[in-house]
């Protein structure tokens, strides 16, 4: 019988874990639960002899993939898989999944959420500004870029967005402006909401002549990774810009530093918050158990990220 564990030291909410047991229950699987799990021993048992698992932000090293001699699939519940070692997971012959989109609503409304909240001065009970009106950037559109322009549309932001993997004959159905370049999208964005992996491409790719060609009044939004932003740029735009302000759902290493120098000027969560939602914790649940359930019985690696 296929054996299917659901490992998470931050636990899925108690409805999420309801509905992937009775998924894979009714598939025939057998169905096991590690959550809060404070040792890397407990997951190295746990995995013996399972054939498949889902995790949240749990690391699956290549240890883990040794201890695992039966796993088969490993699904992310979520969109980011910078967790999972991709090429220990290929070279054990396990495919590995993310599932995109299932939070992309939880993100970009933590995104607009920031936004507003940096607008109005952090709530500081003094005059800010607003959001109408003002250019957005969107450094990638993808599922949680494209919700982002949808909800800032209601602002009556105008939105721009980058992304050389969209081609322009596609363009067409999205109601916003593309630019053809990363550079024409920080010069003429106020406002640019980060929605970026972390790769070896694009880590420390947003660097201090990005930062430093952005219009007056300039706010960085991040709720990707924070290794996409160059720290010590960072540090030298917050110095040379007094406009310049920065909010993210991860802190940087140098958050000390900004906060010691620059009050006021940006806001960090106190951890990684994006698919921090009911709704969001659910659906990316359900989707990993559906993603294994399709790739066991059908051989289904539709959002397979590793080769």
């Amino acid at each position: 019988m296929t054996k299917v564990l659901v490992a998470t030291d931050k636990p899925f909410a108690a409805e999420a874990v309801t509905a992937i047991k009775k998924i894979c229950l009714d598939a025939g699987f057998e169905f096991a639960l590690l959550e809060k799990y404070t040792e890397v021993s407990q997951l190295l048992e746990a995995v013996k002899d399972m054939d498949g698992m889902i995790i949240r932000s749990d690391l699956i090293t290549a240890e883990v993939l040794d201890a695992a001699k039966n796993l088969k699939i490993v699904v992310r519940a979520g969109a980011g898989y910078d967790n999972i070692d991709l090429a220990a997971a290929t070279a054990h012959n396990v495919v590995a999944m993310n599932t995109p989109g299932q939070n992309a609503n939880a993100v970009a409304e933590l995104a607009i959420g920031m936004m507003i909240y940096y607008a109005r001065g952090l709530f500081n009970g003094k005059s800010g500004s607003e959001l109408k009106g003002k250019t957005l950037g969107l450094h990638a559109f993808g599922n949680v870029g494209r919700q982002v322009a949808h909800l800032a549309k209601a602002f009556d932001m105008k939105v721009v967005a980058f992304d050389p993997f969209i081609a322009k004959a596609d363009r067409s159905q999205y109601d916003v402006n593309f630019v053809e370049s990363v550079e024409a999208l920080y010069a003429a964005c106020q406002y640019v909401s980060v929605h970026i992996p972390a790769t070896a491409e694009t880590k420390n790719s947003i660097n201090y002549a990005l930062l430093s060609s952005m219009p007056k009044g300039a706010v960085l939004v991040n709720t990707a990774r924070k290794e996409v932003v160059h720290e010590a740029d960072l540090l030298r735009i917050f110095e040379v810009r007094p406009d310049f302000g920065y909010v993210s759902d991860v802190a940087p290493d140098c958050a000390a530093d900004i906060a010691a120098k620059f009050p006021g000027r940006f806001y960090f969560t106190p951890k990684k918050m994006g698919a921090q939602t009911e709704e969001a914790n659910v659906n990316a649940g359900i989707a990993a158990a559906q993603q294994i359930e399709r790739f066991i019985k059908q051989g289904d690696r539709t959002f397979q990220v590793n080769k």
